[in-house]
């Protein structure tokens, strides 16, 4: 993306700042929040609660500053937030929890950042839109290091745990799938109100979530005392820190700052994790995960860099960046 011009004014530059390393920060650690979070709680029921109760706060908050009526929405919307939430948090979240099982955060973190190369296939397997050369080259180079990634095997997670194939391919259909969910939210019926709407995805995700953690017998056996203090902590940041503070900056960024400097997170969130995911977690970083990961990332930057957004930036849920042809998504 190139940038809309926006005048930043030199008593907001700090704030500016401070909302963009927080964006950096709290979206990069999310993987490695997760990572700790499925070591003991299972993985598609950990992400309903985040979910739920991440959409019941900020609902509380919504209707306290603006009243209860702020949050009604008409059929059409809700079916269009729910379809939206599902894609984005049942398909994409819950699938990277589930992967994090055994992949490592960092790991995969570099593969969802292949989210915006699935836009660009979206958009011209579907939607039959012309893309910009630069952009078909990031894709094919992002791709390249994808399969870098996933197709020789070999990689390892702490104490030399052997990363398998499958996971990683889990967490490519992820990457998919928010890109599936960002490109048809921008094709239904949406809330205008960003917030509202991320409300909405994130109580349709939440509870699309807990049918399948029902459905893949997650509650059989399940007892809360299994759950570590490490996990309950990481989680409570994921609801709190990870999908409210964040997103909060992440908006005040996009009606404030050039949206050109505000989109560089689709390629820090990854080097970011990568590096929490050593320091914290001791995960390994191979020369193979180097240079896939800076492909994948350059291949990001490349397409990020050439989509010149057609209107005003509108933000929805987990971190998407909607002012593009289409919308860049790389949340977790």
């Amino acid at each position: 993306m190139t940038g809309r011009a926006v005048a930043v004014a030199p008593a907001r530059v700090g704030t500016m700042w401070l909302a963009l390393i927080t964006v950096y920060l709290v979206w990069g650690s999310t993987y490695l929040a997760i990572r700790v979070v499925v070591r003991t709680a299972p993985p598609l029921l950990a992400m309903g609660v985040r979910f739920l109760v991440a959409g019941v706060l900020l609902a509380a908050v919504i209707a306290l500053r603006s009243g209860p009526r702020r949050l009604a929405v008409d059929r059409r919307r809700l079916a269009g937030s729910a379809l939206v939430g599902l894609l984005l948090l049942l398909g994409g979240n819950g699938l990277v929890a589930v992967a994090e099982k055994t992949v490592p955060s960092g790991l995969a973190a570099l593969v969802v950042a292949s989210t915006p190369l699935w836009l660009v296939v979206l958009r011209l397997a579907v939607a039959r839109e012309r893309v910009a050369r630069l952009s078909l080259l990031g894709t094919a180079l992002g791709f390249a290091g994808i399969a870098g990634l996933v197709l020789p095997g070999g990689l390892t997670g702490p104490h030399g745990t052997p990363v398998r194939v499958a996971g990683l391919l889990v967490v490519v259909a992820a990457a998919a799938s928010w890109a599936l969910g960002s490109f048809v939210s921008s094709r239904v019926p949406m809330p205008a109100d960003a917030f509202v709407a991320t409300t909405w995805e994130m109580l349709a995700g939440g509870v699309g979530l807990m049918l399948a953690a029902g459905a893949a017998g997650e509650f059989k056996d399940f007892q809360v005392t299994d759950v570590s203090g490490h996990a309950w902590f990481a989680l409570a940041y994921l609801v709190v820190v990870g999908s409210i503070v964040a997103f909060s900056a992440y908006v005040w960024l996009l009606a404030n700052a050039p949206i050109s400097l505000t989109a560089t997170y689709a390629y820090v969130n990854p080097v970011v994790a990568v590096a929490l995911g050593a320091l914290l977690l001791d995960e390994p970083v191979s020369g193979a995960v180097l240079v896939g990961g800076a492909v994948v990332v350059a291949g990001v930057g490349l397409v990020v860099s050439s989509e010149r957004p057609r209107r005003p930036p509108a933000p929805t849920e987990c971190g998407r960046v909607e002012g593009g042809p289409e919308v860049v998504d790389l949340r977790s």
